[in-house]
């Protein structure tokens, strides 16, 4: 047999393209060809990168959250930005070679299709692949710890020795106590009174000491871009810069127990003089329950207020004292009485109010015949001893 009859025989000889009908073979394709394609693609690739990503910057990145309260927050944004710039990219070029490959590289007769050329290696598309998907982890590594380490820890608790302290300006400790089911703030600076209403200055650095005394919760103000976690014993600083004014809220984001979904609450970043006229009208009003308080520290252990059982305190703990100092309540629910209080009233019974309702404004207080001692759980500070509060808005603010 001639060689042409083999070769038509078998269609395979040769090294020729597999032909599942017997028309002619397909000639492979140019290289030329191919430089054409690839240009086309990044053209069009380049086309909607420079419509989509001006877009994204310009119209999407101020209505991103958290906002730009403080610094942490604004870096989030900045962080949320980014990452989605660069999914765009990446999603495009994907949609962009699909789409491309249908419209062009469609083969309509099914009785032409055949296999294309062997693959084999190729060292240059080898280097440049490693070379690229290696530059991209070592950018992402780079951008991170920069975003980490020049705003000092972008919000997130830090330990008690921080690495990343702001090294100039001065900077306003504010100590945040989790307890179950509630956050108290004390304010070292200002005699070191103690309160469950969470004011902050603008325009200010702030060092949030983040601890617990009892279970492990977690600090979380989103809209400061804030999160630490609050471990007894253990003093976790978390720093930000205050930017404009506003509300924000806070939550406990650690399961801590069967009230953890009510451990929330909202603050407010006010201007400094309202900040400051707050802070020494409420360490003047507040110094008697003050001194009732444990000497400042940075940390508490649970062991000095008895056993966290679930239900809040022990009825010995002299928080109880310190609620009726304050509310004229006795006697126990089983529930925290954060969220069940009594609500004085000179004329009806006395109210059972949730922990959803605004917290009732206190009365004129009684002093306890026997003075507590040990550590006092926080949330003293937060209950006016006389009058109304002195909240820079004017209004109590719900808590």
């Amino acid at each position: 047999m001639s060689d042409s009859g083999a070769s038509a025989n078998n269609p395979t000889a040769g090294g020729g393209a597999v032909n599942v009908s017997g028309a002619a073979p397909l000639s492979p394709r140019s290289p030329e060809k191919d430089r054409v394609h690839w240009g086309r693609l990044h053209l069009i690739w380049l086309i909607e990168m420079a419509i989509a990503e001006p877009l994204l910057w310009f119209f999407l990145y101020k209505h991103l959250p958290p906002g730009a309260m403080t610094s942490s927050a604004n870096g989030v944004r900045f962080d949320t930005i980014v990452a989605t710039m660069l999914a765009n990219a990446a999603v495009a070029a994907v949609i962009i070679y699909f789409t491309y490959a249908l419209i062009h590289w469609r083969e309509e007769r099914a009785d032409r299709i055949s296999d294309g050329p062997p693959l084999r290696s190729h060292a240059r598309v080898q280097f440049w692949w490693v070379f690229i998907t290696a530059g991209i982890v070592i950018g992402a590594f780079v951008f991170g710890t920069y975003e980490l380490i020049v705003p000092n820890g972008a919000g997130g608790g830090e330990g008690p020795s921080p690495i990343w302290a702001p090294t100039s300006g001065k900077v306003l400790p504010i100590q945040v106590i989790g307890q179950q089911w509630y956050w108290t703030y004390r304010y070292p600076t200002f005699g070191g009174f103690e309160t469950t209403q969470l004011y902050v200055p603008n325009h200010t650095k702030i060092a949030f000491h983040v601890t617990s005394l009892d279970v492990v919760h977690d600090f979380w103000a989103y809209q400061l871009g804030v999160k630490a976690d609050a471990n007894p014993g253990v003093d976790n600083v978390a720093f930000t810069f205050t930017g404009h004014t506003g509300r924000f809220v806070y939550r406990c984001d650690e399961l801590c127990g069967i009230w953890h979904g009510a451990m929330f609450g909202s603050g407010r970043v006010v201007t400094q003089g309202a900040f400051r006229k707050w802070a020494t009208t409420t360490e003047k009003k507040l110094a008697p329950l003050t001194r009732r308080l444990p000497k400042f520290a940075w940390a508490y252990w649970p062991s000095a207020n008895g056993t966290a059982n679930g239900g809040f305190y022990p009825t010995e703990d002299p928080f109880y004292k310190m609620f009726q100092y304050e509310y004229g309540y006795s006697g126990r629910t089983g529930i925290l009485p954060g969220v069940h209080v009594k609500k004085p009233s000179p004329v009806t019974t006395p109210t059972v109010r949730t922990s959803t309702a605004r917290r009732p404004r206190p009365t004129a207080p009684t002093a306890p015949a026997n003075t507590p001692t040990g550590r006092t759980p926080p949330g003293a500070g937060s209950k006016k001893t006389e009058g109304t509060s002195a909240a820079p808005t004017g209004t109590h603010p719900a808590t």
